[in-house]
């Protein structure tokens, strides 16, 4: 698996510090609200447990996965498909989505039209990783920690055909592993 990683793009004492920043910033602009933080599975999981540890003001969790990619590199067709919806009755929540990049848009748009018609107090968004340059919606991050070029990224949650989200750093994945599969 390390021998796939072209370069390490951000190290594991980098992401803490990310971590670390985006959960004082979020701990203050979320100190008298209803918090919830929403995971889109499976990416962003490794992301929220150490952001939610990095929060100091009471908050609540659940998740959602969607489906867009089918162990393709991207997602040209804009189609999404909720395969776990939340738990839990988000009226009144401040929710903030947590997720790993935020790349064209197209997932993240789809989820956060759906949950705005559930009639939270407010959404926003709060990205690991910003790919701004392939963005196709108008979409962009209230929290962000770092952008990325356009690049194929993988490890801490980030995967290719599911695999590499056990990576403790994200990593640069070499081109001939993910061509071969497309």
């Amino acid at each position: 698996m390390i021998n796939d990683i072209e370069k390490v793009y951000y190290s594991s004492e980098e992401l803490h510090d990310i971590t670390a920043k985006l959960g004082k910033k979020i701990s203050e602009d979320y100190k008298d609200k209803n918090l919830l933080l929403v995971s889109i599975l499976k990416g962003s999981v490794i992301f929220m447990a150490d952001l939610m540890r990095e929060i100091t003001v009471p908050c609540e969790i659940d998740f959602m996965c969607v489906s867009s990619y089918e162990n393709k590199t991207n997602n040209n067709s804009g189609v999404v498909k909720i395969v776990k919806d939340l738990d839990i009755n988000v009226e009144g929540y401040d929710i903030l989505l947590v997720e790993d990049i935020l790349d064209s848009g197209r997932t993240l748009n789809y989820v956060r039209s759906l949950l705005e018609d559930r009639h939270p107090a407010s959404i926003r968004i709060c990205t690991l990783l910003d790919k701004p340059e392939r963005r196709v919606v108008d979409l962009y991050a209230d929290y962000s920690g770092a952008e990325v070029p356009d690049a194929f990224v993988v490890g801490y949650g980030l995967d290719y055909a599911q695999k590499y989200r056990n990576l403790p750093y994200i990593g640069v994945l070499k081109e001939e592993i993910y061509s071969k599969g497309e």
